[in-house]
């Protein structure tokens, strides 16, 4: 690195970069490599790439019992930016990879059954993983994953809580990758049962929430959100609209709404001649009353879509009984729908995703691996 150049500087340019560059830059001088693997230019850089680039959605198709994973432009266009080059991570190949969860570029991934369960932090951008095992839990508790990123700490964390016999609750697992350990935690134990369908839990405001219920009579069921702060380490509730409160918890589930809040959706396939799509949205994260309903879908003729969840633009990204995606915009009435094919695959929605040098100083090469 010159001496004419302050070190200020070049931070003030290499920041601006994307991933791809700087890995390049690390062979130029001892000195770029020492400014760019320094854990305080990783975060200075994941900040620039949040406020500057478009970002990612990480899309999952399966096929053929097969499961790939790409990155798509979060624009108008939609475009496929690449195929996410997934190796087995020693694992058995018999294994079946299940996403937990992704926060600032990193992808919290569950491997299971193969030979050994394991869970895989895993950067693809830098190419780039650890691995931890499981904690010792009884198989008969039912347990629901949280994954997220604690600011206050800086440290990413993976959250396991679990439900025993007669809803009793055990004492949460908390993994931190600052530590490479798990830990049990003491939090006051929540009112409510959780409850998730879904593996990968939205991560907003520093917690991961999934659906929580009551049930009275073994008949009646009251529901809510069920939060844990990963920075405090403790549970929270977050009550439900009205209308959503006593149905049965297997007809819900959550998802993330813009930045900084959390969306419901009701899914009911019952009735044989009509199915139907609800989605609440919190238009104020923690405000009761901000609770909104955006969007309700039925049955068509032409097409009947599952809700995937929201793009960065406000819209609704859906799968259409065909396989193919397309989005639909809330602020038109009627809804209009803005195609954006992409396949006839079954797809999923894993979450938003952006490029970042996480795990640079800190993890194994994936080309170190057998594929």
């Amino acid at each position: 690195m010159s001496d004419c150049i302050p070190v200020e500087v070049i931070v003030e340019i290499l920041k601006r970069l994307p991933v791809k560059s700087l890995l390049r830059f690390r062979s130029v001088c001892k000195s770029w490599n020492s400014v760019i693997c320094d854990p305080s230019f990783i975060s200075t850089h994941l900040q620039a790439s949040l406020s500057n680039n478009t970002p990612f959605l990480l899309l999952s198709y399966w096929e053929n019992c097969k499961k790939d994973y790409f990155l798509h432009y979060d624009n108008d266009g939609f475009d496929e930016f690449k195929q996410l080059q997934f190796p087995v991570f020693g694992c058995a190949s018999d294994s079946h990879s299940f996403v937990l969860g992704s926060a600032n570029g990193l992808i919290c991934l569950h491997f299971w059954p193969g030979d050994v369960s394991k869970f895989i932090l895993w950067n693809p951008s830098i190419r780039k993983y650890i691995s931890f095992p499981w904690p010792r839990i009884s198989n008969d508790v039912h347990i629901n994953f949280g994954f997220g990123f604690d600011s206050i700490t800086n440290d990413y964390k993976l959250v396991i809580i679990g439900i025993e016999k007669e809803d009793t609750w055990i004492k949460p697992f908390l993994f931190s990758l600052n530590e490479n350990c798990w830990k049990r935690v003491n939090a006051v134990p929540p009112s409510y049962t959780s409850y998730s369908s879904e593996l990968s839990v939205p991560f907003v405001n520093g917690a991961v929430h999934w659906i929580g219920y009551k049930k009275t009579n073994n008949v009646v069921f009251t529901n809510a959100i069920l939060g844990f702060d990963l920075s405090a380490e403790e549970f929270f509730e977050i009550s439900l609209p009205e209308s959503l409160i006593g149905l049965g918890p297997m007809n819900l589930s959550t998802m993330k709404y813009g930045e900084s809040s959390i969306a419901v959706l009701k899914r009911d396939r019952t009735n044989e001649l009509l199915d139907l799509d609800v989605l609440w949205v919190m238009k104020e994260y923690g405000v009761i009353g901000s609770w909104t309903k955006v969007l309700t879908l039925t049955l068509h003729r032409k097409w009947f879509p599952n809700i995937l969840g929201f793009r960065k633009n406000g819209e609704v990204l859906v799968q259409l009984d065909y396989g193919k995606m397309a989005s639909l915009d809330l602020n038109c009435q009627p809804l209009e729908l803005h195609g954006v094919e992409v396949t006839t695959k079954l797809i999923s929605l894993e979450g938003s995703y952006v490029e970042s040098l996480v795990l640079l100083d800190k993890a194994v090469d994936v080309h170190n691996v057998s594929l």
